[in-house]
């Protein structure tokens, strides 16, 4: 396949592009610079610019683009950025899709699990509703945004678990911490988080490439877990104690709006969509992501 890909300079998107061209994939990536060759195209998506011509030929678009949303505090104005930086470049590739005789025949727009809000002990499958808070409906609107793409487009918009890697992402500030024996769970430790591994995050997308799936797709692990069976198996697979315990109302003292919906939030989903069409993890339970992150699986 061709795939063009927006946003391929992240963590996950490192990982997607490097293991969709080992699969024989012609991956060319979006960037606002320069490009530095033909694997390249220009675009300028805050201010809506993207030649259409860069989607021809193409059979696939994988947007991943947005600012990270826990590595600066929640200002207004960081608010509004998070807002931009998903909603400006979905709209601009739905936009030029648009303008093609022959659009790529698969749209895969990247969302999040904050799309449920905070859900408690609540199975929540794809079609749970929209819940409340500012994650909740900036991944509405990002969503939205997704289906402004032709009629005849397959879109797809995964809603995205904490992404558990070896360096970087979710836990890039706890693992250090936990590798030295002093981080731990935050809050009460009950709510749930949804996770999958760094490796399974990018075989699910090359999954979607062809699975006949279409709108919300869960990616996350079958296994749910608690923030404190997470903590808890990450230390011993690091076999570092993690009692280091961070109470809400000091999360929510340093933190606010962030703390709230990003460390004390719930959301205990499942993988429903993925499960029936068949995908399979590399990483299904939650010891064998541990162990994986640890560098310790065989």
């Amino acid at each position: 396949m061709r795939i063009i890909m927006a946003g391929a300079s992240g963590l996950i998107g490192t990982d997607m592009a490097a293991r969709l061209r080992s699969e024989g994939h012609d991956v060319i990536r979006l960037v606002r610079r320069p490009p530095a060759g033909p694997s390249e195209f220009r675009w300028d998506p805050a201010e809506g610019r993207l030649d259409p011509g860069c989607l021809e030929g193409a059979d696939a678009v994988i947007n991943l683009s947005g600012a990270g949303i826990g590595d600066r505090p929640w200002t207004r104005g960081r608010i509004n950025e998070v807002f931009r930086s998903r909603l400006g470049p979905t709209r601009t590739l739905a936009a030029a899709m648009k303008r093609l005789d022959a659009p790529p025949r698969t749209f895969i727009s990247q969302s999040g699990s904050g799309y449920y809000g905070d859900r408690g002990s609540a199975v929540l499958r794809e079609n749970a509703p929209n819940g409340s808070g500012i994650m909740a409906r900036i991944c509405l609107e990002w969503e939205a945004a997704a289906h402004e793409a032709p009629a005849g487009v397959r879109v797809v918009t995964p809603r995205t678990a904490v992404v558990l890697s070896r360096t970087g992402g979710a836990l890039g500030k706890l693992l250090p911490l936990l590798r030295l024996g002093i981080g731990g769970p935050f809050g009460n430790g009950r709510q749930y988080w949804p996770w999958i591994t760094l490796p399974d995050v990018s075989s699910a997308f090359g999954f979607l490439l062809s699975a006949p799936l279409s709108g919300p797709v869960n990616l996350c692990a079958p296994e749910s877990a608690d923030v404190n069976s997470l903590i808890a198996q990450l230390a011993g697979a690091l076999h570092r104690p993690a009692l280091l315990r961070v109470p809400a109302p000091v999360l929510r003292l340093v933190m606010g709006k962030l703390a709230e919906e990003l460390l004390l939030a719930s959301q205990r989903m499942e993988p429903a969509a993925l499960g029936e069409a068949g995908f399979e993890w590399q990483h299904p339970s939650l010891a064998q992501a541990a162990a994986w992150v640890a560098g310790r699986d065989s």
